[in-house]
C-alpha cells in the first residue's frame, strides 16, 4: 500500500512475482476478448485444458478442432442449483456442452448453461460431474476478469506448447493464478491522483483516486474538511452504483445513500467518503443488470446473483481499509446500516469505534429490495 504522499509502505510490502502478474493480467485480457487460453498443472507436465469464458467465447470451434475435445461449461453448484439440475456439489461443476445423442458442441446450450439465455430449455437430463482441479481454476480466472462466472473447457490431447504456437495462445500455470490472487486479495494500491473537487453541500473536499495493483478500476476517497486523525473519523463505504448514483435509478438507495452522506459528514465538520469500484456488491455493473432481469421475474437480490453463479455479495473490505490507514485514519465511527461493513472493515485493522445509522424511506420501487436487505442480509434498516 502506498502512502498519502504516493510512496510505498515497506511494512506492508509482499514478494512479488512479476512474471506471474504479467501472465495473469494478459490472460485475463485474452479472455474478455473473447480468446481461448492454455491453463497446465504448476509442474507443466500434466495435464492441460483450454479455457475461454462461456459469455465472450468466438472460437470454440477452433477450441474443438484443435484440442480434439468437446468443451464443458464450468459453472459454480448454485448455478446448476438454478438449472434444476440434480447435484450434491457446493464448489463448481461440469456439464458437456453438446445436444443429446450428439458430440457436436451446441453453443445455445452453452449460453443457457452460463446464464446467458435464460429462456433456453436444457436437455431432460444433463449429467452433471465434480469440477477438477484445472476446472475451479478456470473459473476463477474468468471471475478475475469480472465475467460470468462460467468457462468453456476443452481437454488438451496433443501436446500443449504445440497446442499454443499455433493458435498463438498465452500459457499459464495454476501456480500463476495462486500467486496472482495473492497480490490482489493483499491491500496494495497506488495514489495515483489527488485534486480539490468541491461538491454540492461540501465544497472544502479533496478527491484522492487510489489505482489497485491488478490494473483495476481506482477506488476514491473523498476527504470532506479537514478530519482530525487521532480520533475517530465520520466514514462512509460507498460501492459505486452507476445507476443509482449517477442515473437516478429508483430500483436501489445507493443515490439517496451517497448524497446524504456527503452532507452528514459536512455537517459533522468532515469525515470521509469511500468511492469503492465494487459495483452491484462486487458482480460488475453488466452482471447486475442480468440480475435485474432476473429480479423482475421475481428474485430478490440475493437469489438474482446465486442464479447467475455469484455469491450474494462479493465485496471485500481490505482496499477499504488500506486506503483509511494510508490517510492515517485507523478509527472511525461508520455510516452504514449493515453489520458486515463493520464485521470486515473491523477484521482488516480499522476500529469502528460506533455504527451511525444511515437509512432512507423507500420510494415506490425498491420496497422488496430494502425488504431483502433487512430480512436475507442482517441490514438494521
Amino acid at each position: 500500500m502506498s502512502n498519502a504522499t504516493g510512496q510505498r509502505n515497506p511494512r506492508t510490502e509482499a514478494p512479488d512475482n512479476p512474471r506471474a502478474r504479467a501472465a495473469v493480467e494478459r490472460a485475463l485480457a485474452e479472455l474478455r476478448r473473447g480468446a481461448a487460453v492454455i491453463l497446465m498443472d504448476d509442474d507443466g507436465e500434466g495435464s492441460a485444458v483450454a479455457v475461454a469464458a462461456a459469455e465472450c467465447a468466438r472460437s470454440v470451434g477452433d477450441m474443438v478442432a484443435a484440442t480434439g475435445s468437446i468443451p464443458v461449461c464450468v459453472i459454480p453448484a448454485s448455478r446448476a442449483t438454478a438449472l434444476s439440475l440434480t447435484h450434491g456439489e457446493t464448489g463448481n461443476v461440469a456439464l458437456p456442452c453438446h445436444g443429446a445423442g450428439e458430440m457436436k458442441f451446441d453453443p445455445e446450450l452453452a449460453r443457457a448453461i452460463a446464464g446467458l439465455n435464460e429462456d433456453a430449455t436444457l436437455p431432460a437430463s444433463v449429467p452433471v460431474t465434480t469440477a477438477d482441479r484445472l476446472q475451479d481454476t478456470a473459473v476463477e480466472l474468468v471471475k478475475l476478469a469480472r465475467l460470468l462466472p462460467a468457462a468453456l473447457v476443452a481437454r488438451i490431447t496433443g501436446d500443449p506448447a504445440t497446442w499454443a504456437r499455433s493458435e498463438d495462445a498465452l500459457v499459464l500455470r495454476t501456480a500463476d493464478i495462486r500467486l496472482y490472487r495473492k497480490l490482489v486479495d493483499r491491500p496494495d494500491s497506488v495514489l495515483a491522483a489527488k485534486a480539490p473537487v468541491p461538491l454540492e453541500g461540501a465544497e472544502d473536499t479533496m478527491v484522492y483516486a487510489f489505482r489497485p495493483v491488478d490494473g483495476g478500476k481506482e477506488h476514491l476517497a473523498i476527504v470532506i474538511g479537514n478530519p482530525v486523525k487521532d480520533g475517530p473519523v465520520l466514514t462512509r463505504l460507498h460501492s459505486e452504483c452507476l445507476t443509482g448514483d449517477l442515473l437516478g435509478s429508483l430500483r436501489c438507495d445507493c443515490g439517496d445513500q451517497l448524497r446524504g452522506s456527503i452532507h452528514a459528514i459536512a455537517a459533522a465538520g468532515g469525515g470521509v467518503l469511500l468511492y469503492l469500484a465494487q459495483e452491484g456488491r462486487g458482480i460488475g455493473l453488466v452482471n447486475k443488470l442480468r440480475a435485474y432481469r432476473l429480479q423482475d421475474e421475481g428474485f430478490d437480490t440475493i437469489d438474482a446473483n446465486e442464479r447467475l453463479g455469484f455469491d450474494a455479495d462479493e465485496r471485500v473490505y481490505h482496499p477499504a481499509a488500506a486506503i483509511l490507514q494510508a490517510l492515517g485514519f485507523n478509527k472511525v465511527r461508520l455510516l452504514t446500516n449493515n453489520p458486515a461493513k463493520v464485521k470486515g472493515l473491523s477484521a482488516c485493522g480499522i476500529e469502528v469505534v460506533e455504527r451511525v445509522p444511515h437509512s432512507f424511506p423507500a420510494n415506490g420501487h425498491n420496497e422488496t429490495y430494502l425488504r431483502t436487505k433487512a430480512a436475507r442480509a442482517g441490514h438494521l434498516l
